[in-house]
């Protein structure tokens, strides 16, 4: 039989928490109803947690993580596993939505695109109506080319 190792202990989760970095974007702010928006979250730029929904409670808003129903109830997917990681996750997320209604209050200022210089092709465009020139085809006996025979592209046939 192989004998059993014990496995290697973890980092400190404060330590481990701590130096987690967390990307979280706000998707589709709703007005109205329970769910005030949807969210993604990134863990440490290798992990990444979609399909949270950040709802609207009696106590104030809260993340609700992706979950399937069961006949027991909804069992969540993925979990923060110590109560101060689902602490500073619910913060990170809930104050960037913050942040997102914050921004979608303010006025925003257009900036006008700047103009594309000319190119020269531009300055090169083709003549306007007023610039055309209408050739008129050649008339009289000089400028009409002399025929002697049936000719095929500058070439006479024999």
């Amino acid at each position: 039989m192989a004998k059993k190792t014990a496995p290697t202990p973890a980092p400190a989760p404060e330590q481990e928490s701590a130096a987690l970095e967390m990307d979280v974007r706000i998707y589709s702010i709703n007005t109205s109803g329970n769910v005030l928006a949807n969210a993604s979250v990134t863990l440490g730029g290798c992990f990444a947690v979609r399909n949270l929904r950040i709802v609207n409670s009696s106590k104030g808003p809260f993340v609700s993580m992706p979950s399937y129903r069961t006949s027991e109830g909804p069992k969540d997917v993925c979990f923060p596993c110590t109560k101060e990681f689902r602490q500073r996750f619910q913060d990170t997320v809930l104050n960037a939505y913050r942040q997102e209604l914050a921004q979608l209050h303010e006025p925003r200022s257009y900036e006008r695109p700047r103009q594309r210089e000319k190119s020269g092709f531009e300055e090169r465009a083709a003549p306007g109506p007023t610039e055309t020139r209408e050739e008129a085809p050649p008339s009289g006996p000089e400028e009409a080319p002399e025929e002697s025979g049936p000719a095929l592209g500058g070439m006479t046939m024999q």
